[in-house]
């Protein structure tokens, strides 16, 4: 503990040598513990730790072992080493450790939503960019360019807002962060409403759902609105959630402790009894995240609710959906869309350098031009090119109410890979800064177009847009998706 920590020697003894180096900088900033709080230091996060130690103890339970009165003894936590426990309770501990294994609710099936089971295509592991010659370099973004020709690459704006937000926007409390965030709420909500999707009888799946606050407006727009159900997936426990405020509304919210890949939404119970349509929802659905919510949504829920153990309808190439598509006539569309039990999607996409060939739903689409597991792995690292060292413009401090927002998403969506990774090194005096933002816009792209074939021969009507300006987000596209040809009636508000 004590290399991650500094423990800050008492008022007037030992405090020029605190003030000594970058950490005796950061502790000269913070002299003194906040009263009744623990007089431990720590060093990582830059501030004394918040903890409220026992009447009459300097220190709380965690840094407790830094009383030189105390000789009891206190080990890392076998469940989680993140924290400590007294050795003599260790048993009563583990009885209690909100790190201990957990009964699984009973929408959890091990893997229903992972993808590829076949072992034998797995990719072995990569080596990195920087290790890549410049021929094997320029190889790629030959691939690249050759699969990407004939491809719709410019994307339509659909910038959009909502009333429902309108008050939040121009309240001057709300900081620079807090706006950006707004404005893309306010876009993804513009956009569902022109799909049709903000309406009554609907249950709101939102994924990598965080404190909520999507959801949150979600249900703002639709407060007069009856028979609105939430579910809030999210694997990690979060602070600072929203859900407490609709407590006493009509609308109910369930949030989903599980991994988005474990999960099985035809089990979850308020699904199973009232069978309402479900809309899929996510801001900022990291990566691999965004192919298993896309096939949570369209195979394992789908598929469960069209006919149990039914096989899933055979692929379409895309001739063949060139060919049917002009036989439908507004007279004769198949009245099974009409029963969709996914009644649209809205993802907001984003960090595709943490994609996965194993989870990824259009390989499909990647084998059709040509291209495998290999040229997969370099594409998701090079994607990183299009905002790799661009990040600094957006991560301006707020001084809002919602800085937590501001301090999930950077740290959780706007984190880049270091240089040795995108293999920043080896494009020195190769391809301009300008270059490697276009190479990382077309691998994006190209990763997306998969999604969107994946969607199709679904049985979908996908699209990529813009719902933001890139000076509120680098990542500011938005796929959507509704039964093709949509028959979801007008809302009802």
């Amino acid at each position: 503990m004590r290399s991650a920590a500094i423990l800050l020697p008492p008022a007037g003894r030992g405090r020029n040598m605190a003030a000594r180096g970058p950490a005796g900088a950061a502790m000269a900033a913070m002299a003194e513990p906040q009263p009744g709080r623990c007089a431990y230091f720590v060093l990582r996060k830059r501030r004394f730790c918040r903890m409220i130690p026992a009447p009459g103890r300097r220190f709380c339970g965690e840094h407790s072992h830094e009383e030189e009165q105390n000789d009891r003894k206190r080990i890392p936590c076998p469940l989680d080493p993140k924290h400590t426990v007294y050795e003599d309770q260790l048993q009563k501990h583990l009885k209690k450790c909100n790190s201990r294994e957990k009964p699984r609710p009973v929408y959890f099936v091990q893997d229903i939503n992972a993808g590829l089971k076949d072992v034998a295509e797995i990719p072995e592991k990569q080596v990195p960019l920087s290790s890549l010659s410049i021929e094997e370099l320029q190889d790629l973004i030959i691939k690249l360019k050759k699969a990407s020709n004939g491809l719709e690459l410019h994307l339509k704006e659909q910038i959009l807002s909502h009333q429902a937000l309108q008050e939040a926007l121009n309240d001057p409390k709300n900081g620079e962060s807090a706006f950006k965030h707004l404005k893309q709420q306010a876009s993804i909500l513009g956009n569902m409403e022109k799909l049709h999707l903000l309406g009554p009888r609907r249950c709101f799946v939102e994924f990598g759902a965080g404190r909520g606050k999507l959801s949150h407006w979600v249900d703002v727009a639709l407060q007069n609105v009856e028979s609105v159900q939430f579910l809030l997936v999210e694997r990690a426990t979060t602070r600072f959630k929203v859900d407490g405020k609709h407590k006493r509304r009509d609308s109910i919210f369930e949030r989903l402790q599980v991994d988005i890949q474990h999960l099985c939404l035809n089990k979850v119970p308020i699904l199973e009894k009232k069978k309402l349509p479900v809309v899929g929802i996510g801001k900022h659905l990291c990566g691999a995240a965004t192919d298993l919510a896309l096939r949570c949504l369209v195979e394992s829920y789908t598929t469960c609710c069209d006919g149990g153990d039914e096989e899933p309808a055979p692929k379409r190439s895309r001739a063949a959906q060139t060919e049917v598509a002009p036989q439908r006539s507004a007279g004769n569309e198949s009245t099974t869309e009409d029963h969709k039990p996914v009644a649209g999607i809205v993802i907001a996409l984003c960090c595709h350098h943490k994609c996965d060939w194993t989870h990824y739903v259009g390989r499909e689409f990647f084998k059709s031009v040509g291209l495998g597991p290999v040229e997969f792995h370099y594409f998701q690292r090079m994607s990183s090119w299009a905002t790799c060292g661009m990040r600094e413009t957006t991560g301006k401090a707020s001084t809002s109410e919602d800085s937590e927002d501001q301090t999930d998403d950077t740290e959780e969506h706007e984190q880049t890979l270091s240089r040795t990774e995108s293999g920043s090194d080896t494009l020195q005096g190769i391809l301009s800064a300008e270059e490697r933002k276009e190479i990382g816009c077309l691998c994006k792209r190209l990763i997306d177009h998969g999604r969107i074939e994946y969607l199709q021969q679904q049985g979908y009507k996908a699209a990529l847009q813009y719902y933001t300006e890139s000076a509120v987000s680098l990542e500011n596209v938005l796929l959507t998706a509704v039964p093709s040809p949509s028959l979801i009636p007008e809302p009802t508000i």
